[in-house]
């Protein structure tokens, strides 16, 4: 039974019908005090339509419920608070968890309906850097997250495969590449060899018309062009698939930017066509003035096309081949305006599905304060802090506990685990700061405090040796084990509110909860010791294991039985 829900319809009979049930379920809160009750409901919506006191009306309501689940309900102020029946619904709860094990917090508010979601994106011949995980681990948790709460996740790695800056690489890598230089390690000297062109394009701008001039190349199937932006793309691939491989992230379609090179002259036409299409300064622009925007660039003076032409061009590819009902795009902040634009264009033309696509923003990851910037070389590597992540993991793992079984792999799930986790447990549209030694700690608000508390449930169960059958009566009679069954009850409702905010980083939140608030209990009760109380306490450290590990899950993080 989901509580918060039971309490509502309750009251929904209790207000006349006044307040739609869904309301009242909205605004019902969880008392930041135990002392004042497991649920409560603030009175004053209905001041105004009962002409009364948000007080009086507490306290009538108060006297006129009779539920066998509520063991005291009271008025506080202008507050009704219940207080549920612990017994009965501790063991309502973990007898959930046990019996629906993974699928525990499962909704079908999607209905089936796919979902794209456009992630990761890394521009080709550039490093995956740090500024690229958030879009990475972001989408992947709202896949996740997704696809818990029924839809049908399609996630899109949308390359930057396509632009002027391959223009600029194809110049600076004739002027100052080496092809052995490059053959040996092609990231990296591809990135040098961008830097360079950044640094030298300050004495020389006619550098930047070099890098157009070949960019038309490239667009023009030049021959010589093609040849090394293929061998580009290639290589790039190679070295973000191992990326991707660590994190343990897979993409549905990795069609970029250049895969629509001969989707956009439909777009222009169909522009034309609905007479949207108007010149500024030799450019073709939507005028969107009238929105409050500044125009949407389509074609440039030279004829070359823009991301907007690009995005339009994949917006309707997608609606016709995935016939979405959401499409999201995990961008960061600085994109909005371009989105906002894209949206209003595609609504111009006539398809009121954009209403469906949605900005996923997100702030940056920032080195002592300040932005990572590939152009000027301040990048740190992704793959660097992993393995570096991984190395510490195993250290510890050396120090405390070198007798586990597939060291390894444990150390790999926990330096992934920390990195990924570091970045979700932030709000998406907040900077975060990076730094390596926050992510490891045991202890506060890390990915290794929560798989540690689930390796410590794993440990407790295999000490307990009680096979847990959820038909055996569960007697819970711990007031310490009051807060913990408080978290459990409220995964589902965790899940339903990140799926509508597109935010993991509720789940995250919540797993830190969940997790001290075992820790504690934990700390205060002889789990194994009473005979009497010892199977209801195990499947109290059972469920915890279980919803702890689903949490995990939805974040993309794995839960090892040992750490």
């Amino acid at each position: 039974m989901e509580y918060k829900q039971h309490f509502a319809a309750i009251l929904y009979g209790a207000f006349d019908q006044q307040l739609e049930e869904e309301t009242i379920y909205q605004m019902i809160e969880k008392p930041k005090l135990m002392s004042h009750g497991d649920l409560a409901f603030p009175c004053f919506a209905l001041a105004k339509l009962r002409r009364k006191a948000p007080q009086k009306i507490a306290e009538e309501t108060a006297n006129a419920i009779d539920d066998p689940l509520f063991v005291k309900v009271e008025a506080d102020g202008a507050y009704l608070n219940v207080f549920l029946n612990k017994q009965q619904v501790a063991a309502d709860v973990i007898k959930n968890v046990l019996n629906e094990r993974e699928n525990y917090g499962s909704q079908n508010i999607g209905n089936g309906g796919v979902v794209t979601i456009d992630m990761s994106s890394p521009n080709i011949a550039k490093p995956f850097s740090m500024g690229h995980l958030r879009s990475t681990v972001i989408g992947n948790s709202i896949a996740l997250i997704l696809e818990k709460t029924g839809y049908k996740p399609v996630k899109i790695n949308h390359l930057g495969d396509w632009g002027t800056q391959f223009g600029k690489l194809i110049v600076a890598y004739k002027k100052w590449g080496n092809e052995e230089k490059v053959r040996k390690n092609t990231i990296k000297e591809l990135l040098q060899l961008y830097v360079t062109f950044h640094e030298k394009v300050d004495q020389n701008p006619s550098l930047e018309d070099e890098g157009r001039q070949w960019f038309k190349r490239l667009e023009d199937q030049d021959t010589e062009a093609m040849e090394l932006w293929k061998w580009f793309r290639e290589e790039s691939l190679k070295e973000f698939n191992r990326i991707y491989e660590l994190l343990g992230i897979t993409f549905d379609s990795n069609q970029g930017e250049a895969f629509y090179n001969d989707k956009m002259d439909r777009v222009v036409h169909l522009l034309e066509g609905n007479e949207l299409l108007t010149e500024s300064e030799g450019a073709q622009v939507v005028d969107l003035s009238d929105d409050e925007m500044p125009p949407c660039l389509i074609r440039k003076s030279d004829g070359a096309t823009l991301y907007a032409t690009r995005d339009l061009a994949a917006a309707l590819y997608r609606k016709e081949t995935y016939h979405f009902v959401q499409s999201l795009y995990v961008v960061g902040n600085e994109q909005s305006l371009h989105f906002q634009q894209l949206i209003k264009v595609l609504k111009k033309l006539g398809y009121d599905w954009a209403d469906g696509m949605h900005h996923i923003s997100f702030g940056m990851i920032l080195k002592d304060g300040k932005k990572m910037s590939t152009r000027k070389g301040k990048v740190v590597l992704l793959e660097e802090v992993i393995q570096e992540a991984i190395e510490l993991a195993n250290t510890n793992i050396e120090q405390k506990n070198p007798n586990i079984e597939d060291k390894n792999k444990v150390a790999k799930s926990v330096g992934v685990g920390a990195v990924i986790f570091h970045d979700l447990k932030n709000h998406r549209n907040n900077d975060v700061e990076f730094s390596l030694e926050d992510m490891l700690r045991v202890e506060g608000a890390t990915g290794p405090y929560v798989q540690y508390t689930h390796a410590r449930a794993s440990s407790l169960l295999d000490k307990g040796l009680t096979k847990i059958n959820v038909n055996q009566p569960i007697l819970l009679q711990d007031d310490e084990a009051w807060p913990v069954i408080s978290e459990i009850m409220m995964f589902p409702e965790i899940v339903e509110r990140a799926v509508k905010s597109y935010d993991p980083s509720l789940v995250a939140k919540y797993v830190i909860d969940l997790a001290q608030a075992f820790n504690k209990y934990y700390g205060n009760v002889r789990i194994l010791e009473d005979e009497q109380q010892k199977f209801s306490r195990l499947a109290l450290v059972k469920a915890v294991s279980v919803v702890l590990k689903e949490g995990l899950r939805l974040l993309g993080i794995s839960a090892p039985k040992e750490m």
